[in-house]
């Protein structure tokens, strides 16, 4: 795209828009929306101009909000209208949702009656919401028609439809009765009724309040390119399609992974994101997580104190160094469990009632720290020979504890790693926040916690 983007520089500074225009409408939309951010801004409105009317809008609604504000204060009005009258109601909703107040003023005065009352209905759903996501362009059947009708239906207005692949049949009080295929329409006699072809068995429809997640999850779980939305009274107002349902996904995913990392959820690519912004955006959960920090820094500096009364300065020491390791395993293990117990519950394979099932397999997992015994015999063996005066006993004394400090670690990492995620859900939190540094912190101070309890409590004992 680079090279492109070169090719594309050379040839406006040439003039030459002829060879231009005809490079552009051999492209893909979201092509040439990608090349669009590799120009420099004031190359865009000459190049946007060259564009036939559809691709324009196509173009346009794959851009980032930035090119797309910039191009809106370089339209005149009339070129203003033109986009606007090309965008899905959708898209147009999305694009007023995420420019400043003065330039929505500016496309709203440029819409049509229709549209413009559209747009602001749809805004009225929150955020989130399948209401907020959905298109009212959709191709819609009365089950009295026949095929001849529908077809007629579908030729004189499916052009400014989002999709004619799926049409809905509804009552006349436009509740919803049932859907069609375009292809059984095709291949059916003409003079058969609507209502008699419909597929009104378990029509999967979700209500305008309906989470958009949810929404995207039965569109993936059901194979549909489209879902029809209905109010409290099962009429139907709108549909979500499979584009849509796509862009949620990946929204969804990205703001679930910048949690779990203990980011603050931004809407701007991380290029065109400021520095200030970025620090904004993290430096609220590094306090927290610094602030947390003092409890292991705490825990180190009581038991340290404790130790050096108790035991000589090498066992001590061998504990110590066991620290990174018992935190880092512990850590490790607790995320591993937290980030599959979240894909789960994202993907609506786990729930609240699993959470029993989900300890239990954790706990079985969590036995693989048993390797950890015969890995210390062998390291301390080599290491630290010469300051037990070659003596077997020191050797199975600290290799024990820790090995046992280390399967109780494991085990509670994982427990807390699969429990928060669930109690999170099941309280409405976001189960992303319950991840990463999070689950990381608290498994660091209960890992030190049972190291140095089991070494004052074993060691002396043994020794």
């Amino acid at each position: 795209m680079a090279s492109l983007a070169t090719a594309i520089t050379s040839l406006i500074e040439s003039k030459k828009y002829g060879t231009l225009r005809d490079i552009l409408v051999t492209m893909n939309a979201a092509d040439i929306a990608a090349l669009f951010e590799d120009l420099e801004p004031e190359m865009l409105p000459r190049l946007f101009r060259l564009l036939p009317k559809e691709l324009a809008a196509d173009t346009f609604v794959e851009m980032e909000s930035d090119s797309q504000e910039l191009l809106i204060k370089g339209f005149s009005d009339s070129e203003l209208k033109e986009v606007i009258d090309e965008l899905y109601i959708d898209d147009a909703v999305d694009i007023v949702e995420e420019m400043p107040a003065n330039v929505v003023k500016r496309i709203l005065a440029q819409a049509d009656p229709d549209t413009r009352k559209l747009i602001n209905e749809l805004l009225k759903y929150p955020d989130d919401s399948a209401g907020s996501i959905m298109t009212t362009e959709y191709v819609e059947l009365r089950p009295n028609w026949t095929v001849e009708d529908a077809i007629k239906t579908i030729r004189r207005t499916g052009i400014d439809k989002e999709t004619i692949n799926i049409c809905y049949v509804t009552r006349a009080d436009r509740t919803l009765y049932g859907y069609i295929t375009i292809r059984r329409l095709i291949l059916s006699q003409p003079d058969v009724l609507i209502g008699d072809l419909a597929e009104t068995n378990n029509v999967i429809s979700c209500k305008t309040l309906d989470d958009q997640e949810t929404v995207a999850q039965t569109l993936s779980k059901y194979d549909l390119i489209a879902l029809p939305v209905v109010d409290g009274e099962n009429r139907l107002v709108g549909i979500v399609t499979v584009d849509d349902a796509i862009d949620v996904l990946q929204e969804e995913a990205t703001e679930d992974i910048e949690k779990m990392a203990a980011i603050t959820p931004s809407d701007k690519p991380y290029l065109k994101t400021g520095v200030f912004s970025l620090y904004i955006h993290r430096i609220p959960w590094l306090c927290i997580l610094m602030v947390a920090a003092i409890f292991t820094e705490l825990v180190i500096n009581h038991f340290s104190n404790l130790m050096s009364v108790q035991f000589q300065s090498f066992i001590s020491a061998m504990l110590l160094a066991c620290i990174p390791m018992l935190m880092d395993t512990g850590g490790n293990a607790g995320n591993q469990a937290s980030v599959t117990i979240i894909r789960g519950i994202s993907l609506g394979e786990i729930e609240f009632k699993d959470l029993p099932r989900v300890i239990f397999k954790e706990w079985r997992i969590s036995t693989l720290a048993i390797v950890n015994f015969g890995k210390m015999m062998m390291m301390y063996a080599i290491t630290y020979h010469n300051s037990f005066n070659n003596q077997f006993t020191p050797y199975l004394l600290i290799a024990v504890t820790v090995s046992i400090a280390l399967c109780c670690t494991v085990f509670l990492a994982k427990f807390i790693g699969c429990t928060l995620p669930i109690l999170a859900k099941k309280v409405g939190f976001d189960p992303a926040v319950m991840a990463g540094p999070f689950i990381t912190t608290i498994v660091d101070v209960t890992s030190l916690l049972i190291l140095f309890g089991l070494a004052l409590m074993l060691v002396p004992k043994m020794a």
